[in-house]
């Protein structure tokens, strides 16, 4: 069985990444500068989706945001439920993983066409992308954007006149680190030959280096490439990774293209660390809702490193702790995501607000964390979400979003009073007035009674002075686990460095782990992963035992 590439492991090596890591703040700002003007305009009468003024407009001039996720549909063609899956829980697109025939099994019209279909039935925008040309130039087996450009003129008849639902990804990461120099000709040749072809639709193009433009060749060519295009109807995707791992890198990245006026998104990114270095995921969801700009996060489920996957076995009853982050965090899809106009829940005429959510009630109350149920609001077209909010005094934070009545509130301290309402949202936008509060106050702390758990531990990878470790603790109990301490002791010296998912206390081997805000939370049958580096000696032996809150564990 193909798996999904975990895109992590196509970084550049480390010591590449530490000479280079102020180019990608520095380098080519003249070119990208706040004077660039567009040679180009959108057509006079758009056609679907479109550009204009560097913003992603729908073909009725309403914005449109991109909030959603990457689906490896190429390598599981049978997991088509999964489109169905991603919208409920609020996405409004989804970037689907396709095969031109050069490196996989070539996806057909008639499949592409059932794809789409699916999209528009679930009421999603349909991002199509070849993935054959992934790293091209370092990768021999990657084939090239013409080629490319061939497959998506022979589907020209099954996208023709859906310009309003599908965008089309020419090719995912179309150079690796060797010659990123060479992205820029391909690219615009790739885009010509379809504008040639007739193609009205707005065009997606990746970035080099793995698709970071960690050297900034697509920063530096981003105007030349979008002024060859006829139509105007071009934007650009960036995929942020372990290159990111600083809030200047992501905001430096991102403003330089919106302070030139050309478009961009996240068209995909990580949060969990590696080898390389830790994704800033917050950063890069915060700055994108703030600039209002697209996301679309790696991926749905299947990658060969499951670290990556946000729902475990595609199922959506499973979120991972980075599922949990992108869906239900802060800036997240359901808290951020708007349906596009085109279909009817998100008419922009709409502006009736839905009614008042329910008194949230408090449930599953522990030491960190606590799970609100309100009876749900109601709305003229629909409701598509709840934002739930702490109250303080005269001001409130939002600290959760769901795409259904109930919501867990993770990262809470023990022993405290809280109080939490609950605002509706419908897909045009409108916010119900504030729901009545709930008070609760969190339990003091201490072990989790009746605690079935078994742990997983496996070493991802290893160089000589250190490695990557993976551990996923599985609640084999009946009931929701609430606040967790993992125990396990390194036998060999190893020593912790960096850990997402979890945050680490060492002294000697023994290790102790409390969870991150969004892994906190563990459902019956349900698994969070904690993943870290770790410098070594010559012996890197697995921990032979684990507790969680006390309790010892099955290993895995």
């Amino acid at each position: 069985m193909r798996t999904t590439r975990s895109t992590t492991r196509r970084n550049p090596v480390t010591a590449l990444l530490a000479g280079l890591a102020t180019l990608l703040g520095i380098v080519v700002l003249g070119t990208l500068g706040p004077t660039a003007a567009h040679a180009q305009s959108p057509s006079d009468v758009a056609t679907g989706l479109h550009i204009s003024d560097g913003r992603l407009l729908e073909g009725n001039g309403n914005d449109f945001i991109m909030r959603g996720v990457n689906h490896a549909h190429t390598w599981y063609p049978g997991e088509t439920q999964s489109l169905a899956d991603i919208k409920a829980l609020g996405a409004n697109t989804v970037r689907v993983v396709l095969s031109d025939g050069y490196r996989w099994t070539k996806n057909s019209p008639a499949e592409v066409a059932g794809i789409v279909a699916q999209c528009k039935a679930n009421r999603l925008i349909c991002v199509l992308e070849v993935h054959d040309t992934t790293g091209y130039g370092e990768d021999s087996a990657a084939g090239t954007l013409d080629q490319a450009a061939d497959y998506w003129i022979g589907l020209k008849d099954v996208l023709a006149g859906e310009e309003n639902y599908v965008i089309i990804n020419i090719g995912n990461e179309p150079r690796g680190n060797t010659n990123p120099e060479g992205w820029t000709a391909p690219t615009i040749a790739a885009v010509q030959k379809l504008r040639n072809a007739g193609f009205q639709h707005t065009i997606m193009v990746d970035a080099p280096n793995w698709g970071q433009d960690w050297q900034g060749v697509m920063r530096a060519n981003a105007q030349s490439v979008y002024d060859a295009d006829s139509t105007g109807n071009l934007i650009f995707s960036i995929h942020m990774y372990s290159v990111y791992n600083t809030a200047q890198k992501v905001t430096d990245y991102l403003h330089a293209f919106v302070d030139a006026g050309l478009p961009i998104l996240i068209g995909e990114f990580g949060g969990p660390a590696d080898q390389y270095g830790d994704p800033d995921e917050d950063t890069m969801m915060a700055t994108a809702e703030q600039l209002r700009l697209g996301y679309l996060a790696w991926s749905w489920s299947g990658n060969t490193d499951p670290i990556l996957d946000l729902a475990i076995d595609f199922d959506p009853s499973r979120l991972s702790s980075w599922g949990r982050r992108i869906f239900n965090g802060v800036n997240g899809i359901a808290q951020t995501s708007r349906e596009a106009t085109v279909y009817a829940g998100g008419n922009p005429g709409d502006t009736q607000a839905p009614s008042t959510a329910g008194t949230p009630t408090a449930t599953a109350v522990a030491a960190t964390s606590v799970t609100l149920t309100w009876t749900a609001a109601t709305d003229n077209v629909g409701v598509t979400g709840y934002d739930i909010v702490r109250v303080s005094g005269g001001s409130e934070t939002t600290v959760a979003a769901s795409a259904t009545n109930t919501a867990t509130v993770t990262g809470l301290t023990a022993d405290t009073a809280y109080t939490f309402a609950v605002y509706a949202r419908d897909a045009a936008g409108n916010r119900s007035a504030r729901s009545a509060t709930a008070s609760v106050t969190t339990d003091e702390g201490g072990s989790t009674p009746g605690v079935g758990c078994s742990v997983g531990y496996r070493a991802v990878g290893e160089w000589p002075d250190g490695f990557q470790g993976e551990i996923t603790i599985r609640n084999t109990g009946a009931t929701t686990i609430n606040g967790w301490t993992l125990g396990f002791v390194f036998a060999n010296g190893q020593t912790i460095t960096n850990m997402w998912g979890g945050v680490p206390t060492q002294d000697g081997g023994t290790v102790s782990v409390a969870p991150a805000s969004y892994t906190t939370t563990i459902p019956a049958n349900g698994t969070v992963t904690v993943g870290f580096t770790a410098a070594k000696g010559a012996t890197n032996a697995a921990p032979t035992a684990f507790t969680l809150s006390g309790t010892s564990c099955a290993t895995a």
